[in-house]
């Protein structure tokens, strides 16, 4: 470089104030710049929280106990909603003949504005909200009749962490993984496992009441994680937590995905983060799922039909809604109030 010059401004996954939290200062020439295709952050690897995330994840994944190959059976879907409805006693329609379906290992995300049925989906999903009509099935496995058994096989993140607060972190994840009949001294191996994955470790053994919001929302999350379910259910993951825990929490469930063929399907208000995650996100509005695909080709076809040059899932959001994007969302947990 000759004296003048000025060196290019970085691209990629520290193009952005809150990206670049991602990245520790000693990463930053590593990561910077380094998007991958479809422009999606490409310093997973090389930060010190993906590191840690990779190294973790080998150690709780090479002390597990293999999963049943007929669990993991790739010819069946992980999720498959048929004309899936919820009426309440009001005669309200939150969900109105949503139908979709989601391949093993697939990321797939909710989107949809402040009261569009995005969370009561995820909720009959889960088996939390009993469905009026229509048919959800989890690994084949109908949530109405087979409830039991599909509560095995799938991990449910409430968008309000659901914690004890006399319990200790590492408490509270070994009883999440004791009631889903894991050993005892596994389930401490994995709660340790998991507590260090999300920076938690050192404070394993202090009660829950003593937490920031965030971390409880890092604890709630990985306890859903603990028996290594097929599908993971996740409402708005990363709600209040700082750039660089959502940074960290990205990182793992891509691990999860990759090495382990973990389904996730999420609602999230966070449309970078759906862009970062999702291999497609649907769009549900008024309890009807409007469209769905990859974030790459739905912002093509709004760049087709709305001739917005650089369009973002914001701008798609919007071209299929009509309506401004509203930060805003339904939780599961008041859907349950509502639904009791």
């Amino acid at each position: 470089m000759t004296p003048g010059d000025t060196e290019a401004p970085q691209t990629g996954c520290c193009s952005s104030e809150e990206e670049s939290a991602c990245c520790e200062p000693e990463d930053k020439p590593k990561c910077c710049g380094a998007a991958g295709a479809g422009g999606k952050c490409g310093c997973k690897i090389a930060t010190t929280a993906g590191r840690r995330a990779e190294s973790v994840l080998d150690e709780l994944v090479s002390g597990a106990v293999a999963v049943d190959p007929a669990e993991s059976d790739r010819s069946v879907d992980a999720i498959s909603l048929s004309g899936l409805t919820k009426t309440y006693a009001d005669g309200s329609e939150a969900v109105r003949g949503v139908s979709l379906t989601v391949p093993v290992g697939e990321t797939y995300g909710l989107l949809g504005p402040n009261g569009a049925g995005k969370s009561t989906t995820l909720g009959m999903v889960g088996t939390l909200v009993r469905p009026s009509a229509g048919t959800a099935l989890v690994a084949g496995l109908d949530v109405v009749s087979d409830r039991r058994v599909v509560r095995r096989r799938i991990g449910f993140a409430l968008q309000q962490a659901g914690v004890d607060e006399f319990a200790t972190a590492l408490e509270l994840i070994m009883l999440q993984g004791r009631l889903q009949g894991l050993p005892k001294k596994e389930a401490h191996r994995r709660a340790r496992l998991l507590l260090r994955l999300v920076d938690l470790d050192d404070v394993a053994d202090k009660r829950l009441s003593t937490f920031s919001g965030g971390m409880k929302r890092r604890v709630d999350l990985v306890s859903a994680l603990v028996h290594l379910p097929q599908v993971v259910l996740l409402d708005e993951p990363t709600e209040g937590l700082d750039p660089r825990s959502r940074a960290a929490i990205w990182d793992t469930l891509d691990e999860l995905s990759r090495r382990l063929g973990i389904t996730l399907v999420l609602t999230t208000h966070y449309m970078e983060e759906a862009d970062r995650l999702c291999d497609r996100v649907g769009i549900v509005d008024r309890g009807t799922l409007v469209v769905e695909g990859t974030p790459e080709h739905l912002k093509a076809s709004v760049a087709n039909e709305a001739a917005i040059a650089r369009p973002t899932l914001e701008d798609v959001y919007l071209h299929f809604t009509g309506r401004a994007f509203d930060d805003t969302s339904d939780s599961v947990t008041s859907e349950l109030r509502r639904a009791a």
